[in-house]
């Protein structure tokens, strides 16, 4: 009795007790579930309208994606495309879903052959679309490779959701008409006219100096006007580039290398024991052996006409004499030497006709070619030896030419350029004269040609060039990485903008980078930039360097705007010329006391100037540019009224209006009516996805899941 009644005398105290053991298992429990949730977070890539898209499957659309828009696209690039894919995707089937949607097996076999009907692969015999040919590449597919069918079943699904859309957009169309109504109000702003006078007072008169705006004032401004001024997360960055350029030392000193190569050199040969003589630049036989050797850009065989040369070479040495060299000259990013090495005289351009002996192996056989290169050359030199015997029978030998699109022509090449063919043919039939025949060889196998005419033969020259390409010496690229390793250091705790402006660097700042931006502009492709700004360890005022292309940027975060109302100082470069036009309207209102167009000119030093048959179509005032407000006040006047003063886009007006031109009235409206239909027809196009779009609950979390 004595243990209950102790009990009971503490039953508060073991009531408290249990409560706190059940409270920290509750704790428990939703601390597990929390990490429950976080993993869901981490593999949800987006939520639009209730569907979730899985982390796995927006990342192996990506992959896919990436691959096939091929190189030089990165994969933010890549993943913005799958993004905007899946967000409509998404979007259109909620819509779909409301209205019962769907696309049924037949629907989607002629879906698929309206895609497909230009694929040879699922063509029969004779260029027609065959479904079995279709129905076997997807069960070879879905036998060969899992990754292969599951995109062949994204293209089917992406198929379908183009199909419904275009269903979808056809039916709101159909329900967008104009009605009479609506066109007599069109007809009526393009037709009903009026004559004015007026006088402007420019903005302008006022300076932009004498107005101040405080900060306060643009807050107001942008509380006034939220929905233009919210913004996501961004951030603000400065940053100092340090360039890998060369040196006016290095550009010397390749330039020197170049005029090292025109004179011979005595070299000592370690086989025969004795100093031998290697010819230079200006004295060498073998110019492309020279070249191929010495150059950073290959000898390039071509003759080359005075208007086609680059204009240093053309003012320098096309008419200089076979050997004469010209520089070192810098072109383009590179020091060259170039010397003359050949002339000639030839057309401009040249038509021909030829047949095309092809062998196996060469770009032009077919499976129908069974000729070996030594046959090929004998049939071609027989079609010659006939050709030349009599000319008349070319046409007769079309057959043997794999050239289906010459034969059509009786085998003409009509007019083309020196660089439109391929070397060999292109030698031949410009290096030699019209009427000449003979078999040339090249990669689509062996050409009997036929030169059928040519323009007048005018100089010709080809010029060998030995280039080097401007780089920074080594000295100087360790010396660019000392200047922004010593940079880095002084920032890191002292104010970055005074330790640059010290050193003469120039601080280039960038606002607004928001957390899935790829480039930096100035920098290009810098995601990895973007991902330290984002980074919850990076803290204002941290300084880090980053490797980029050709040297070194120091970035220094500026700033963390947080997502909601841009900050008054970002959002200043829009609102304070917004305020001042306020400000200079108030001003300008404030000193006028006259009341007709004439005082107001006089006392403003302004003119009065007319516009003829305005019209609230096109609210163009001649002489002010577009004021829309100001034409809609004075299709309020009566003829002779003179308005109050108004404030436009470019000033503050008086108008009087001369002459109101009402527009004929019609017997049918109709025309105008249809019109107003194609307008709102079109522009279902470009804003109905837009539109449903805003209106869609998309939660995006790419930057936790696939940044």
């Amino acid at each position: 009795m004595a243990v209950l009644n102790k009990i009971r005398q503490r039953s508060l105290f073991l009531i408290l007790i249990i409560a706190l053991a059940l409270f920290s298992f509750v704790l428990s429990g939703l601390f597990q579930k929390s990490g429950a949730l976080s993993s869901k977070a981490q593999n949800v890539v987006a939520t639009i309208n209730g569907k979730e898209i899985s982390r796995e499957d927006f990342l192996r659309k990506v992959e896919y994606a990436q691959r096939q828009m091929g190189q030089g696209v990165t994969n933010t690039q890549a993943m913005n495309r799958v993004w905007e894919q899946e967000v409509r995707q998404a979007v259109m089937e909620s819509q779909f879903e409301k209205l019962g949607f769907s696309v049924e097996r037949d629907q989607m076999r002629d879906l698929l052959k309206t895609s497909l009907a230009s694929s040879p692969e699922f063509q029969n015999e004779a260029g027609l679309f065959d479904e079995n040919k279709l129905n076997e590449y997807i069960a070879n597919l879905k036998a060969t490779s899992a990754e292969a069918y599951q995109q062949w079943i994204d293209y089917e699904n992406s198929i379908a959701t183009s199909g419904m859309q275009q269903e979808y957009v056809n039916m709101v169309k159909a329900g967008v008409t104009g009605t009479l109504a609506e066109g007599k109000v069109e007809y009526d702003l393009e037709n009903n006219k009026v004559d004015i006078k007026y006088v402007q007072v420019p903005f302008s008169s006022i300076a932009d100096s004498t107005i101040t705006v405080s900060k306060s004032e643009i807050s107001s401004y942008i509380d006034e006007h939220k929905k233009e001024f919210t913004v996501e997360a961004s951030r603000d960055i400065n940053y100092v580039e340090f360039k890998e350029v060369a040196s006016l030392e290095d550009e010397k000193e390749i330039s020197a290398g170049l005029s090292n190569l025109l004179k011979d050199a005595v070299v000592y040969n370690d086989l025969t024991k004795a100093n031998d003589t290697v010819l230079g630049f200006a004295n060498v036989k073998d110019n492309a052996a020279f070249v191929n050797e010495k150059s950073d850009i290959k000898y390039d065989d071509r003759f080359m006409f005075k208007s086609a040369a680059p204009n240093v070479l053309a003012e320098n040495l096309f008419d200089k004499n076979v050997g004469d060299v010209y520089g070192p000259y810098k072109d383009a990013g590179y020091f060259k030497l170039s010397k003359l090495v050949a002339e000639t005289r030839m057309p401009d351009s040249v038509k021909s006709r030829h047949i095309l002996i092809p062998f196996l192996g060469s770009r032009a056989a077919t499976a129908e070619t069974t000729q070996t290169q030594v046959e090929a050359k004998k049939t071609a030199d027989s079609v010659m030896a006939v050709v030349k015997a009599n000319p008349s029978k070319f046409v007769d030998l079309l057959d043997l030419s794999a050239d289906s699109v010459s034969n059509e022509k009786e085998g003409v090449l009509d007019w083309y350029t020196y660089n439109a063919m391929v070397p060999e043919f292109r030698d031949f039939s410009f290096e030699n004269n019209k009427g000449d025949i003979g078999v040339v060889k090249t990669d689509f196998g062996y050409h009997v040609i036929e030169i059928l005419d040519q323009t007048a033969k005018e100089k010709a020259v080809k010029i060998a060039t030995v280039a080097r390409k401007i780089e920074p010496s080594e000295a100087t690229v360790d010396k660019v990485f000392r200047d922004a390793s010593k940079f880095e250091i002084a920032v890191a705790d002292k104010d970055f903008q005074a330790v640059s402006k010290e050193s003469n660097y120039t601080v280039r700042p960038v606002k607004g980078i928001e957390i899935l931006q790829e480039n930096i502009p100035g920098l290009s492709n810098q995601r990895q930039i973007v991902r330290w700004t984002f980074n919850e360890e990076t803290n204002v005022g941290d300084v880090k360097r980053f490797n980029i292309p050709g040297g070194y940027a120091i970035v220094q975060l500026a700033a963390k705007n947080k997502a909601g109302l841009m900050s008054v100082e970002n959002a200043s470069a829009i609102v304070v010329p917004e305020i001042r036009k306020e400000k200079k309207a108030e001003i300008i209102k404030g000193r006028i006391n006259a009341t007709d167009l004439d005082a107001l000119a006089a006392a403003e030093k302004q003119t009065v100037r007319t516009a003829s048959a305005v019209n609230m179509k096109n609210p163009t005032i001649s002489g002010a540019g577009r004021e829309p407000l100001i034409v809609g006040a004075a299709f309020g006047l009566q003829e002779g009224e003179t308005s109050p003063l108004l404030v436009g886009d470019n000033g503050v007006y008086m108008v009087k209006v001369t002459k109101v031109i009402p527009a004929d009235d019609l017997d049918n409206y109709q025309a105008y009516a249809n019109r107003v239909g194609q307008q709102k027809a079109g522009a279902v196009n470009s804003r109905l996805y837009e539109a449903l779009k805003d209106a869609a609950d998309i939660e995006d979390n790419r930057a936790e899941t696939v940044q």
